[in-house]
């Protein structure tokens, strides 16, 4: 058998020449043989993969998965699904309106309490605020704001919520049972944390006076017209002590200012310049006297 003749491994028969692709020349033991002509060339079931798929081999790709990763793609995707719903929540639900505490006009006070017919205000802050520039004081009760009558504090609160900043307008208040009036200018809540920023850092410190603030009572008597800050304790050599404040004095103005409340005594005394003497008015066992007292530096 000449060297360069090949022969079919499936079917036995020779590769030959001419219009047919197989020439039978010789079969092989236990081999199918093939008629000649154009007829098609079919491989058995059992012939190899090259031959099955013409010649090229195609290599079929799969696309398992173990349990683990079927478990992890379920985890991922419930994680998924969570998320998106939460979205779809956040972006449906009602945000909060911050557009009104930016907005609103500020008046200077600590905060707004109810009180029969008013709001009042423990004291006024910072040094410089409107209520401090308007002769306000703690212990003031405003009746109206504007030309608005104002019953409790969600009144004035709502008032100025609606006042342009920079607004002045009309307030009536009462002090010891007397109407007054005054002009107040509404600021922005920039311009308040600018006020009490410069006053935190002014130079010159803060005062002192050598007294607890909680440890003292404000005192309102009509019928003998006695209104003020009685002094349950001082000091000892302490500002008020070295000038004669004793215990049971009842301060009834700090420079000149009416202190009605213990947060506005605590607040004068804080505002006013170390080593500068003052004139504290009091009443001393029903009798009324002016003591000059020189601040300390806290």
């Amino acid at each position: 058998m000449p060297r360069d003749m090949r022969f079919c491994r499936n079917c036995g028969n020779r590769l030959g020449e001419g219009p047919a692709e197989y020439t039978p020349t010789e079969i092989l033991p236990g081999a199918r043989p093939r008629a000649t002509g154009t007829t098609p060339f079919y491989p058995s079931a059992n012939a190899p993969l090259m031959q099955q798929s013409g010649g090229k081999f195609k290599r079929r790709r799969r696309m398992g998965f173990v349990g683990t990763t079927w478990m992890w793609i379920g985890l991922a995707g419930l994680f998924g699904v969570g998320g998106l719903m939460s979205l779809v929540r956040k972006n449906n639900s009602p945000r909060p309106s911050i557009t009104a505490a930016m907005t609103r006009s500020y008046a200077g006070v600590d905060d707004f309490d109810a009180v029969d017919n008013g709001a009042t205000f423990k004291n006024v802050e910072p040094p410089g605020g409107p209520a401090d520039k308007a002769g306000l004081v703690g212990g003031d009760i405003i009746t109206t704001f504007d030309g608005k009558a104002v019953r409790d504090d969600d009144d004035i609160m709502s008032l100025l919520g609606k006042t342009p900043i920079g607004k002045t307008v009309e307030v009536i208040y009462l002090r010891d049972g007397i109407s007054h009036t005054t002009q107040l200018t509404t600021i922005s809540r920039d311009e308040l944390n600018r006020l009490d920023r410069e006053y935190n850092r002014r130079p010159e410190g803060k005062g002192k006076f050598g007294f607890e603030s909680d440890r003292t009572t404000p005192v309102k008597d009509p019928a003998t017209k006695t209104f003020g800050v009685r002094m349950d304790y001082v000091d000892e050599n302490g500002p008020a002590d070295l000038f004669g404040i004793k215990k049971n004095d009842i301060i009834t103005d700090f420079d000149n200012v009416p202190i009605r409340t213990s947060e506005e005594l605590l607040s004068r005394v804080r505002r006013a310049i170390p080593y500068k003497t003052i004139d504290l008015g009091i009443i001393r066992e029903g009798q009324r006297m002016i003591i000059p007292v020189k601040i300390g530096k806290a």
